[in-house]
């Protein structure tokens, strides 16, 4: 299922998630030089975040091919930061385009009970938090992470925990016949939850590259968790009220 909308209005014009999409656009253009080779991989090897360094457990000087023709050469020194960078990063057109998607349609309800600082601040602790999941399943991986999948994963818990009954359209593919249906936001989440879940188990110990999935489960839980945390509840009181007239007058 891919969402296309969800009938849950703002309040408030969704700065915060405005300026998160720009960021990471940005950093594809002009970091990554919209996917060329060489920009793409040099920005893969020093701002990615690659498990095995980070902890000390890889062997210095080992050449991680990232490209059939290039590899990141492992330092011996480590990045703290690339936990940070790494969510700012992405490896494909199609990786960050469905990211930036995701995070159109969840984060600017997330945001709208929470506020702009606040949101920014669970938007990167559920980034790191994903990190660490991913790091934790394999913590001597020597293949590079990026993508902001885990933070938004957060951001989708978060809306999950606050909104489980707003709908989400989704286009449903199934072979030859496409459609689109509206489904409670709990639904479609959990959904998504139980994909990455799924997907995550046969990557156990695998030593190939692929998609994170325990980094998407992780940010997934963490967002689910400290939503309460974060969200402000005259914001939330205020925003359920305008969903609830909402629905009020589509009924009529």
């Amino acid at each position: 299922m891919i969402p296309i909308r969800d009938e849950n209005p703002t309040l408030r014009q969704p700065i915060a998630t405005i300026i998160l999409v720009c960021v990471n656009v940005l950093v594809w253009v002009f970091v990554q030089g919209l996917g060329s080779t060489e920009l793409l991989s040099r920005s893969i090897c020093t701002l990615g975040l690659i498990p095995g360094e980070l902890l000390g457990l890889a062997v210095p000087g080992t050449a991680v091919p990232v490209t059939s023709n290039l590899a990141c050469v492992l330092g011996s020194k480590v990045h703290l930061y690339t936990p940070v960078t790494s969510m700012f990063l992405h490896g494909s057109w199609l990786h960050i385009i469905a990211n930036m998607w995701f995070l159109w349609i969840f984060g600017d309800n997330v945001e709208d009970a929470m506020g702009r600082g606040r949101f920014v601040l669970f938007y990167l602790i559920c980034g790191l938090a994903a990190a660490a999941a991913q790091i934790l399943v394999d913590p001597d991986s020597v293949i590079p992470m990026v993508g902001a999948s885990g933070a938004i994963g957060g951001v989708m818990g978060g809306y999950a925990r606050l909104y489980p009954q707003a709908h989400v359209h989704t286009l449903l593919i199934l072979g030859f016949y496409v459609t689109t249906v509206a489904v409670p936001a709990i639904y479609m989440l959990g959904y998504w939850f139980l994909i990455q879940f799924l997907s995550g188990l046969p990557a156990l110990g695998s030593t190939t590259g692929g998609v994170a999935f325990w980094a998407h489960v992780g940010g997934f839980l963490c967002g689910i968790l400290l939503v309460r945390w974060f969200q402000r509840p005259e914001y939330l009181a205020a925003h359920n009220r305008l969903r609830k007239r909402q629905i009020a007058r589509y009924r009529w």
